[in-house]
């Protein structure tokens, strides 16, 4: 029970809070009311940065949500042209998270991290489909064990400004483990190919135990 009601902190969540715990009690020496708002905000930026234990199905034949959100788009399109797979095709599921969703990214399988390529950009509304191709973006590309490819892109949004990615080249990582985390606002999209839907658009999901499809 207290998992819940106080679930672990991610470890970019630490500092805000402290800012916000500080700024807290600054207002509360000014002002009760003032201190009563600060204190509505540091349990938010807390439960932003929440990080809760999943429970991943750990089964190869499944691919699991990246992220907590709301799934806006899917779509049969060209593979990433930052990763040379542009005359490629994959099915491409776009999870929006908002500013009360958790931020952390979890992996779709177990997978070796292929490459992975960041490059700059706006900070457009990130449900915009054309975001997946001006905002700000981080790339990873993953291979399981079958040699299939995945892409997963963190996207920046209007608010998100950080993209954390905690995985390197070369790293072998687990379904439903942790790969980084994007603040405030933001977006995943998730390409992958040889695998059924098992999802539909505006569905909610949760990051390392929602299944977004199945092998073929």
């Amino acid at each position: 029970m207290l998992d819940i009601l106080f679930p672990r902190l991610h470890k970019e969540g630490y500092r805000f809070v402290a800012i916000a715990a500080v700024i807290t009690f600054i207002l509360l020496l000014i002002n009760n009311y003032l201190g009563l708002i600060g204190l509505v905000i540091t349990i938010w930026v807390y439960y932003f940065f929440r990080d809760p234990e999943r429970y991943p199905i750990k089964d190869e034949n499944y691919l699991v949500s990246p992220a907590d959100g709301k799934i806006t788009q899917i779509k049969e399109t060209e593979g990433p042209k930052e990763l040379g797979l542009e005359s490629k095709k994959y099915t491409r599921i776009s999870i929006f998270m908002d500013i009360f969703n958790c931020h952390v990214n979890r992996v779709p399988c177990n997978v070796e991290v292929a490459e992975i390529y960041y490059k700059t950009g706006k900070y457009i509304n990130a449900t915009l489909d054309k975001a997946s191709e001006e905002n700000e973006r981080n790339y990873i590309k993953l291979k399981n064990s079958n040699g299939d490819e995945l892409i997963v892109v963190q996207i920046a949004g209007m608010i998100a400004r950080r993209i954390v990615c905690d995985v390197k080249k070369g790293e072998t990582i687990t379904q439903g483990d942790r790969f980084g985390i994007i603040r405030f606002g933001s977006r995943v999209d998730l390409y992958f190919e040889n695998y059924q839907l098992l999802v539909r658009q505006n569905q909610k999901t949760y990051a390392g135990e929602t299944l977004l499809a199945k092998k073929r």
